[in-house]
């Protein structure tokens, strides 16, 4: 059903506390359920904080996994050792 000001009558926003023939338990259940409701959107937003946070964390700890590995394969100390343990030994 609309209204004359061409709104739609059950999708209207009502203040509670000015609403005339609302009991106090009527407005107490109102306030409780939108609290609940409120605590639902925050629950949602802090789900996917915490999946970005947790994908962002996950990336820079393989990336940094993975950069360690790159580098310690570059390394070629180890060779250079071994050389020098075999030119010993073939002195000796």
């Amino acid at each position: 059903p609309r209204e004359p000001s061409g709104e739609v009558g059950f999708a209207r926003r009502i203040d509670p506390a000015r609403e005339p023939g609302l009991s106090p338990q009527q407005r107490q259940h109102m306030a409780q359920v939108e609290r609940v409701q409120r605590q639902r959107t925050l629950q949602r937003r802090l789900r996917s904080r915490n999946l970005l946070l947790a994908l962002g964390i996950g990336a820079v700890t393989l990336g940094i996994y993975g950069y360690t590995f790159y580098s310690v394969s570059q390394e070629r100390f180890l060779d250079e050792l071994e050389q020098e343990t075999e030119a010993a030994r073939a002195r000796a």
